[in-house]
């Protein structure tokens, strides 16, 4: 959490209160069915993290992204105007795919196929004897996706008129992100990486304490002590459906292993020299994207992409704000990167075994310090219901 007062904090027993204690139904973890009403009420109505503005630096670049969720291809470009954009990678004569490669820059974009040729904003430039199709230029533009840049990041939302602006969205969380190092970004590091886990689950491991002494004990020993022995938050922070938390401080931690004191020694002299000053941030937004700012360096954000019911793609990226200047620094970045893909490397295998489980139990079971993973249970479940009941309305009204 930053120091502001951006999210309503509540101690422990207050959210508890307020979001309820009991045990709640398993089935939205691995159910198809639910998962399917998920997929419509949630992924393809919400806000959706796809990339970041210093991979379209010129107009005419583009990167392709494969969304899975919604069947979709997407180019994410930069027109001549310097607005970002994303488009359906299809072209409007009979859906053919514009683009094969992941990242490049054109001018224009023609389908291979019959030569349609766009250009970068997505108007349809020319196509060979198009009188004889009967319909106007402008009907034939590139499909469009709602498209947002916030905080340098590139967010996109498959319902053709969101209710929302990203802005809006993410409310003050917005002008919070712009203080970070994301925002003014030039580069990034990155890894991915496929899990066989239903997309909550995966996202419940990063938003509780309750494991770190069991699945952490060596990377996670700076989080715990005697009079905190499982490092729980002292406060947790809700903002409409997005959340966070104020982590604990051990006052007396233990001492940093000789093998890694000089890498963080070096990544916090690599911050004051390239003048890196941000606050201690962690949000966990809607539904599926979480941004962390850990000073002096480690701002990264770590997007969970739904593959189905049980399996989910996960993006980590850690963002810097100019090229290293030289191998020290070089060395000092991928010490930090490293650091941070080595403790969620830890989870993987207790996830995935939870997800193997999930189907043979009736109920899940979250203690008062998972009470992020209930508020996020509870807003999902909300949209899947809303949706459900507009949909019956609809039905009766015809």
């Amino acid at each position: 959490m930053t120091d502001e007062p951006i999210l309503e904090m509540l101690s422990v027993d207050e959210a508890a209160a307020r979001f309820g204690r009991g045990p709640l139904p398993a089935a939205p973890y691995h159910d198809p069915a639910w998962w399917e009403r998920e997929r419509e009420a949630v992924f393809l109505r919400s806000w959706i993290h796809i990339g970041h503005v210093c991979e379209v630096p010129e107009p005419g670049s583009f990167v392709r992204r494969e969304i899975e969720f919604a069947g979709a291809s997407l180019l994410v470009m930069r027109g001549r105007d310097g607005q970002v954009r994303a488009f359906h990678n299809a072209c409007r004569h009979r859906g053919s795919r514009l683009v094969d490669e992941m990242s490049g820059k054109r001018s224009k974009l023609s389908c291979r196929y019959h030569m349609w040729t766009y250009g970068s904003d997505g108007t349809l430039l020319s196509a060979p004897d198009f009188e004889r199709f009967h319909v106007a230029r402008e009907a034939c533009a590139l499909k469009p996706v709602a498209t947002e840049v916030v905080a340098g990041m590139v967010f996109v939302n498959f319902d053709p008129q969101p209710a929302q602006s990203a802005r809006e969205f993410f409310g003050p969380i917005a002008a919070a992100m712009e203080r970070l190092p994301v925002a003014r970004a030039t580069c990034f590091t990155e890894w991915t990486y496929e899990i066989g886990a239903n997309w909550k689950t995966n996202f419940d491991n990063f938003q509780e304490n309750y494991h770190l002494r069991f699945i952490h004990p060596r990377t996670g020993e700076q989080a715990l002590g005697p009079e905190n022995p499982f490092g729980y938050p002292t406060h947790y922070g809700f903002l409409g459906p997005h959340r966070g938390q104020r982590l604990w401080k051990n006052p007396d931690p233990p001492p940093i292993p000789d093998s890694l004191r000089l890498g963080y020694a070096r990544v916090g002299e690599l911050a004051c020299r390239e003048g890196l000053d941000f606050p201690k941030t962690d949000f966990k937004l809607f539904p599926c994207f979480h941004v962390v700012g850990l000073p002096p360096y480690q701002n990264y954000t770590h997007t969970m992409y739904p593959l189905g019911p049980d399996r989910t793609r996960g993006q980590v990226r850690m963002y810097w704000t100019a090229p290293p200047a030289d191998a020290w620094a070089a060395f000092s970045r991928e010490f930090a990167a490293v650091a941070i893909r080595d403790v969620l490397s830890e989870d993987r295998e207790a996830v995935e075994a939870s997800q193997q489980g999930l189907a043979a139990i009736d109920e899940v079971h979250f203690q008062d310090h998972e009470v992020l993973l209930r508020h996020l249970y509870l807003e999902v479940e909300k949209r899947v219901r809303a949706r459900g009941k507009t949909a019956a309305l609809a039905e009766v009204a015809a």
